[in-house]
């Protein structure tokens, strides 16, 4: 599981080189122009749900909704602390990345991508109890109470990314410097280290994948309560407005954690699917979340409406 390089420990890495995804020559213009068009409609798909949020009176003052404006936050950073970067592989630009860089790059994406588990997590849980506690909601999720939860995810997903970024950057790096892959990830750069990583892959097992498969359980858990609970609604309308609400943040949790789960649980893979899971979850993803909840949430489609109306 573990390696020990005997690379001389006189060498120090200054840099890593991002080798970036594999791909033809003949079509780094037309990747190019594809991965940054997937930014520019991130950013503003997810400003607009931010704007719709927060501009609507009868959104921002539901926990459901601030949970999805922070969710829209959390995809607008995500996707510029991969994307910026993974464009410049199809350029003529260096692929070298500082030290520093790499470090800053790897603590981001893990402190925003667990940070985005643990909502995940939360927003389950907020529909559970609207729906199956619902005299008991306001009580139970209550403005303050929600701004509490959401500062404590924060603050775990910042804990989570400042172990990971000190396990992985506390091993000595003095040999080869070239990632194979196009972000500075854990399993990409442990493979560089020239000392033994067995602790880290465990800790990368169990604080990763094993975190980000228990959150997925829960939310599972949460759902089948939930499902069964909307069952028991009498009127027709009343079971598809729950399963429409329930069915987005379903979908964009399963879009997010399966491949998560895919990379972090199998620590010393170097299959090749891996670069193209991981452009999924931290690409696509962000781009899917704004257009599964305005497509599929009635009540961002008439805050939509409402706000389109008043221009």
């Amino acid at each position: 599981m573990g390696k020990t390089k005997n690379t001389s420990l006189d060498t120090v890495v200054t840099d890593f080189i991002l080798l970036g995804l594999s791909h033809p020559p003949n079509l780094r213009t037309l990747l190019f122009l594809v991965f940054f068009i997937i930014y520019i409609l991130t950013q503003l798909g997810n400003l607009l749900i931010l704007f719709t949020v927060w501009a609507d009176p009868k959104l921002h003052a539901r926990p459901m909704y601030i949970l999805l404006g922070v969710l829209s936050f959390l995809d607008m950073w995500l996707s510029s602390v991969i994307v910026p970067r993974l464009i410049l592989d199809f350029t003529p630009a260096t692929k070298a990345i500082p030290f520093g860089g790499c470090v800053a790059q790897l603590y981001f994406f893990h402190f925003l991508g667990s940070t985005q588990c643990f909502l995940y997590t939360l927003m389950a849980y907020d529909r559970y109890l609207a729906i199956c506690q619902p005299l008991r909601y306001p009580v139970l999720m209550s403005g303050k109470l929600c701004t509490i939860l959401v500062a404590g995810v924060w603050v775990a997903g910042s804990i989570h990314g400042s172990i990971q970024a000190t396990l992985t950057f506390r091993l000595p790096y003095c040999g080869p410097n070239q990632v194979d892959y196009f972000i500075c990830d854990i399993p990409a750069v442990l493979r560089l280290a020239c000392a033994d990583t067995t602790v880290n892959e465990l800790v990368t097992f169990v604080d990763i994948g094993v975190v980000a498969a228990s959150c997925f359980m829960l939310i599972l858990l949460s759902y089948a309560n939930i499902v069964h609970a909307i069952l028991k609604i009498r009127t027709a309308d009343g079971r598809r407005r729950a399963f429409s609400t329930c069915g987005s943040h379903l979908t964009v949790v399963t879009v997010y954690y399966v491949p998560c789960i895919f990379i972090y649980l199998r620590p010393g893979s170097k299959s090749p699917l891996d670069g193209a899971v991981a452009v999924f979850y931290t690409v696509v993803t962000p781009l899917l979340n704004p257009l599964i909840y305005t497509l599929r949430n009635q009540e961002v489609k008439s805050a939509l409406k409402r706000i389109t109306a008043g221009l």
